[in-house]
């Protein structure tokens, strides 16, 4: 983070941004806006735009915040076996790694909702090669910067990889913040996404919004596809649906648990028959989450464009 401290900028204005031990200062004079410094972790989060408030805790409550590490809930829940599994995120992530250029300086790599280890992603967090800033609404022990990806906080060409995994579906404008991504990155950096599609609300009023293969395509028309896919099959998908199947007789917090861990205990199994199933034409239709990775173009795929990329069983 420290070596690209100075293409911070205000995400109100776009301005420098000067950041000290206890603030960070917006050099516009015509915006002066103040954002406060945590434990070396710069705010810069607009909140007059974002519906994530730092200062008013009954106002745009953050779902994302972790409960702490020790609790016994917490505890509880990661004694049970899970119902998700990513099939295709640590291979995707070393791709993702390849593309990335090989230089004498160090590459950097944005990290959009950064606060926990995404799927796969310990494959390549341990690579010398690559400078990481985890950035996410909330802190943790990860977080080195906190913004919003509508707003993201750096000059243009900054970056020369962004990485944005199981967050698209938790904004309110998803194609704001492609832009924003594409803006952050050089001329021909990466891009990794992975997308819900078959899968029921999460996080409550900050769960906005699904992509089929081809929705997501169209999401990032303005990147050279690698590769795209199904990452999270259709046997997670079903998994899911069974757990908030059962959910739907329940409404008590302790009753949500129970079921949860019924479902957990009963259904985990299912996940596993996505090994079979992940590449197969039908997967495409059917997944819980879809991957995309490319490149930044100087091109944007028109419709007519986007609706070919479908590879689906109705294709045939």
């Amino acid at each position: 983070m420290a070596s690209i401290l100075h293409r911070l900028r205000c995400p109100a204005c776009g301005g420098k941004i000067r950041c000290e031990s206890e603030s960070c200062a917006c050099l516009n004079p015509a915006c002066g806006r103040l954002f406060a410094v945590i434990d070396g972790v710069p705010l810069l989060l607009d909140e007059k735009s974002s519906v994530f408030q730092l200062h008013d805790p009954q106002r745009g409550r953050n779902p994302f915040s972790s409960r702490p590490s020790g609790s016994a809930k917490l505890r509880a829940t990661r004694a049970l076996p899970t119902i998700s599994k990513n099939i295709r995120a640590r291979q995707n992530y070393l791709r993702f790694a390849d593309l990335l250029e090989k230089g004498s300086a160090k590459t950097h790599v944005l990290v959009i909702g950064g606060a926990t280890v995404g799927a796969g992603l310990e494959s390549i967090l341990s690579l010398p090669s690559i400078n990481f800033v985890e950035s996410d609404v909330c802190l943790s022990d990860r977080t080195a910067l906190v913004c919003d990806a509508h707003d993201i906080p750096f000059e243009e060409a900054t970056f020369d990889g962004v990485i944005v995994q199981a967050v698209l579906e938790h904004v309110a404008d998803p194609h704001r913040c492609v832009e924003q991504i594409h803006r952050v990155l050089k001329t021909g950096g990466a891009v990794y996404a992975d997308t819900p599609f078959m899968q029921q609300v999460h996080a409550g009023g900050h769960d906005f919004t699904r992509f089929t293969h081809v929705g997501q395509r169209r999401l990032f028309r303005k990147f050279e596809e690698v590769s795209s896919g199904a990452s999270c099959g259709p046997a997670m998908a079903l998994a899911w649906a069974y757990q908030y199947f059962l959910l739907s007789f329940v409404r008590s917090k302790t009753a949500r648990r129970a079921a949860i861990a019924f479902a957990r205990v009963t259904g985990f199994w299912l996940k596993y028959l996505d090994h079979y199933l992940i590449r197969r034409p039908g997967a495409i239709d059917a997944a819980s989450a879809i991957y995309f990775l490319g490149r930044k173009s100087k091109r944007s795929l028109s419709d007519a464009e986007i609706v070919s990329y479908y590879r689906g069983l109705q294709a045939n």
